[in-house]
């Protein structure tokens, strides 16, 4: 079976730290009205059943605008919810396991921080993506360790999927990492952290459009 293709463009995180109570749906919605391609569900405290609501609503908002959820760290939530796929970190089980769990049209994407053999290895056990970083400082995560930009152009040159970059990635220096190498840019605080989440969203789109990568 071919391998799921992420569409390149802004990868948008949440983070409930940036959305105020009840309005998750309609920040997102405004995220995808600015040109994000993907969104993750991160919400690393709310209880179980808040989780299950509140990823239940995205699912029905991106499906409507075609736009793939992935849900964070979490493959029983997002089989549960019907999710395009899940994004697994260090300390999460293997991406073999993971697709057993979800099944073969799942999206499952991974994070390698700066390491590239991580990288081939999720490859070659069947990741669809896998994720980089941290580039610049990070208001999320600032104790993240540093990521070179010479990962993403060999990861681009070595593995056959898209290659995402995270960690304090703004519109204004985005553009060196597509010139790297990178498919798509994660932003968290770049995007749900702005006044205005869809012109935010925007100014990352627009990167796309000019054709950085």
């Amino acid at each position: 079976m071919s391998r799921i293709r992420l569409a390149d463009g802004l990868y948008a995180i949440t983070d409930p730290a940036l959305i105020p109570p009840g309005q998750l749906s309609a920040c997102v919605a405004r995220a995808i009205a600015g040109g994000a391609s993907v969104i993750q569900y991160r919400n690393k405290q709310a209880a179980a059943h808040e989780r299950h609501q509140e990823a239940t609503a995205l699912v029905t908002l991106c499906r409507r605008h075609n736009v793939p959820l992935i849900i964070n760290d979490d493959a029983g939530l997002a089989a549960a919810v019907g999710a395009s796929g899940v994004h697994l970190g260090r300390t999460d089980p293997p991406v073999r396991q993971t697709r057993e769990q979800l099944g073969p049209g799942a999206i499952i994407g991974v994070s390698c921080y700066n390491d590239l053999e991580r990288a081939s290895a999720a490859a070659q056990a069947g990741a669809d993506y896998v994720a980089f970083g941290c580039f610049f400082p990070s208001h999320s995560k600032p104790q993240a360790p540093p990521a070179g930009t010479p990962v993403l152009s060999r990861a681009r040159r070595q593995l056959d999927l898209p290659v995402v970059a995270i960690g304090g990635i703004t519109p204004a220096n985005g553009q060196s990492l597509l010139a790297a190498g990178a498919n798509l840019l994660a932003a968290i605080h770049g995007v749900f952290g702005q006044p205005d989440i869809r012109a935010a969203a925007a100014q990352y789109a627009e990167l796309f459009r000019k054709g950085g990568s």
